[in-house]
């Protein structure tokens, strides 16, 4: 009895975390956003520093009228929201927060299993597309697709690269074998990992797929109220993950310079929120990539990084255990 209690409060904590991060990481972007470009609305909703921005937002997704093209596929077209957005909450599950245990379910091959789930993500992004019965929605899913597949080999190559470092695929064992020295080590990893995530979401620049510039708002196009509500939701449980993984993999998670294991999960969280920072500023800051540009950073640049980091992962290795 006392097992299937344990169980029930870290799903309902694992929950509760990803229906209330993703929502601050989006009203914090709103608020970053305003004042690195000056931008009033956000600053002014609902009066002191625009607290109702996010409300607005909710109520403005949940007024617009559903619509599903008549040509659709529409149980595809349904499903596909839920396809994007489910993976996140399965990786949560995964993703130790601090010592002693404090995972909703610590797995053996903690790696495989995160980077495996969050790939399916990609198939909501094709559903999207391909079910939507227009032209420029599929082409914009197939460019997801194409970008997605680029960027998902330097980033298990940097997450293997941690892996071989710790001598275990688990994240809480990643962890406790984790030392301050590795951090310029592997620093070429921890980019690699963290800008090939920012790709997969789709973030800038790499949002080359839903620019509006280049195919309307890409295989997301024909959704509307709270199914495209949906997909921008999972964009934000996307940083969360991507934010908590790069803190565990390569800045020691609950690892903090003081405060011991009873502050282990709020190292975890200062971590996360300085890499979502960044992710907020890197999308007021620089331009998004062509596509040609963004091909050529995957397969020229950051692959060979990833892979010059494996190497150089395990000369120390050799010369560590010699």
């Amino acid at each position: 009895m006392s097992d299937a209690f344990d169980i029930a409060l870290r799903l309902v904590a694992v929950f509760v975390v990803f229906l209330v991060f993703p929502l601050v990481i989006g009203q914090t972007e709103h608020k970053v956003m305003a004042h690195m470009q000056g931008r009033l609305g956000p600053m002014y909703a609902g009066g002191f520093h625009g607290w109702a921005q996010l409300v607005a937002d909710g109520v403005k997704f949940a007024q617009k009228e559903d619509i599903v093209p008549a040509g659709a596929d529409r149980r595809i077209f349904q499903l596909a929201p839920a396809v994007a957005l489910l993976p996140y909450l399965l990786v949560l599950v995964a993703i130790p927060i601090g010592p002693h245990n404090a995972v909703g379910q610590a797995l053996d091959a903690g790696i495989f299993f995160v980077l495996a789930v969050m790939g399916v993500g990609v198939l909501g992004s094709l559903m999207a597309g391909w079910a939507s019965a227009n032209k420029f929605s599929l082409l914009g899913g197939l460019r997801t697709a194409a970008q997605l597949l680029a960027y998902e080999l330097p980033m298990l190559l940097a997450a293997a690269s941690v892996a071989m470092a710790a001598g275990t695929l688990s994240l809480p064992g990643i962890i406790e074998a984790f030392h301050w020295w590795w951090v310029p080590w592997q620093i070429v990893g921890g980019v690699v990992f963290f800008t090939a995530g920012l790709a997969e979401l789709q973030r800038p620049p790499f949002d080359m797929p839903v620019a509006d510039s280049e195919i309307i708002f890409g295989a997301y196009t024909e959704y509307t109220g709270l199914r495209f509500a949906l997909f921008l939701l999972a964009e934000y449980a996307g940083i969360v993950v991507l934010c908590a993984l790069t803190s565990v993999l390569f800045l020691g998670g609950w690892h903090g310079p003081f405060g011991g294991d009873g502050l282990g999960w709020l190292w975890t969280l200062v971590k996360t929120v300085i890499l979502a920072f960044v992710v907020i500023w890197l999308r007021v800051t620089y331009p998004r990539l062509r596509e040609d540009q963004l091909q050529k950073l995957a397969w020229t640049v950051l692959i060979p990084l990833a892979l010059a980091q494996i190497a150089l992962t395990g000369v120390v290795k050799v010369v560590i255990s010699s």
